[in-house]
């Protein structure tokens, strides 16, 4: 008998045990039910804040006013006066190409110059000054024979008419005269027209080649030693002392970077936002945390294409005055077309769009209500409530197990 108690007891408990599970699911089930009537969701206040429309782009750093020594001709580096990163002065002395090249062009030059003005003077004065005494004399020596020729014509031609000279000697004395006048234009053209036109244009032309070639000569010499043409500093140095370069190659730059360009690219959409004057925020990954102010400078002009993209350039000055924004580096620009102070904002998840019109669910009572609203700027974040909306109303940001919002729905805030 009392093993058939226990069994019996074992049994009962069995029972319980199968009633207050199925009362747990009940129980379960009903806190589902009622869980599910309201939907749990994220919120925010709406506040009053400062807020500003940008655009953002990438850019690369340039200096403002930059000076650039190129080598003049292929040589050596004699000496480098200078460091990357040293700030020179004006006129001051930063690097010195071998010149031995430069000097015996130059001399060559000069030599060549003063042959060619020693025949330039020559066709101006009717020849050497050899030439010239002996056309001279020549000319005398005419002048004189046209003289005796004249005296002995008149002599004749008296004693003709007195029949003391025949016709012949009259005619004889005439040829002398006529001969000795050629004889004198010769020597006046000798001295007034010695050279021909092609002559004297090919002289002409020697004096102005040699002219130039002494000048190129003289301006190598002159670009053999690399002054800074201003104050600033030696950003780039790319040679060695011994280092032989050829023509054209860079040697160094220097520029003022305390003020730096940044030149950039802006999506043809965003254009007619852009103004100059607009504040600029540059930004580099290099230096978390650090924003650097600028202004717009110029803005696009014309619009290209860049790979997928059809964009405008603008350029940007930029205040540099601890020096580290470098030259070349790629950087981040947020151009601000427009700011608002004290404006009512809003996160922008909390703004919806249908139909065009921009409505937002504001948490009243636990429940949602739809209101029309208007807006006006818009940042990454947040974006201005004009009208439609009142200061500290709270909006719903989104379910937090993904579930639609509508009008009226029951909702329970779980983090505002």
């Amino acid at each position: 008998m009392a093993h058939n108690g226990q069994i019996n007891n074992r049994r009962r408990f069995r029972w319980l045990v199968v009633a207050a599970s199925v009362g747990a699911v009940v129980l379960l089930a009903a806190f589902v039910s009622l869980g599910r009537k309201e939907v749990p969701i994220r919120a925010a206040r709406a506040q009053r804040g400062n807020i500003s429309s940008t655009i953002s782009t990438n850019g690369k750093i340039e200096p403002v006013d930059n000076f650039e020594a190129h080598a003049p001709a292929s040589t050596t580096v004699n000496r480098i006066l200078a460091h990357e990163g040293d700030r020179v002065q004006a006129n001051q002395l930063l690097l010195v190409l071998d010149s031995a090249d430069a000097h015996a062009q130059a001399a060559r030059a000069q030599a060549q110059l003063r042959a060619a003005e020693a025949d330039l003077h020559a066709v101006h004065s009717g020849g050497t000054r050899e030439q010239v005494l002996t056309e001279q004399a020549q000319r005398a020596k005419a002048q004189a024979q046209v003289s005796n020729a004249g005296t002995q014509l008149a002599a004749l031609q008296r004693l003709q008419q007195q029949g003391a000279a025949s016709a012949g000697e009259v005619t004889a004395a005439e040829a002398r005269l006529k001969a000795a006048e050629a004889d004198l234009r010769l020597a006046e053209e000798k001295q007034t027209s010695r050279y021909s036109s092609q002559e004297v244009e090919r002289v002409k032309a020697q004096a102005h080649e040699a002219t130039a070639s002494l000048a190129a000569a003289d301006d190598l010499l002159r670009h053999s030693e690399i002054r800074a043409p201003r104050a600033g500093i030696v950003y780039s140095l790319p040679v060695r002392p011994g280092q032989y370069v050829t023509r054209g190659d860079l040697l160094l730059q220097v520029a003022d970077l305390r003020t730096v360009k940044v030149r950039g690219f802006v999506d043809e959409p965003d254009i007619g936002r852009l103004r100059p004057g607009e504040p600029v925020q540059v930004t580099w990954d290099a230096v978390p945390g650090r924003t650097w102010q600028g202004t717009v400078l110029r803005v696009p002009s014309t619009v290209v294409s860049l790979g997928a993209r059809n964009v405008g350039e603008i350029s940007c000055r930029v205040a540099n005055e601890d020096l580290k924004l470098l030259p070349n580096i790629n950087v981040t620009l947020n151009i601000i077309t427009a700011q608002a102070q004290g404006a009512l904002t809003v996160p922008r998840e909390a703004v919806h769009v249908e139909d065009g019109q921009h409505f937002v669910y504001e948490v009243v009572e636990g429940k949602l209500r739809r209101r029309t609203v208007q807006t006006a700027l818009a940042d990454l974040t947040q974006v201005e409530i004009t009208q439609g909306l009142a200061p500290d109303a709270t909006v719903a940001l989104g379910s937090v197990a993904g579930q639609s919002l509508r009008d009226g729905t029951a909702v329970r805030i779980v983090n505002q």
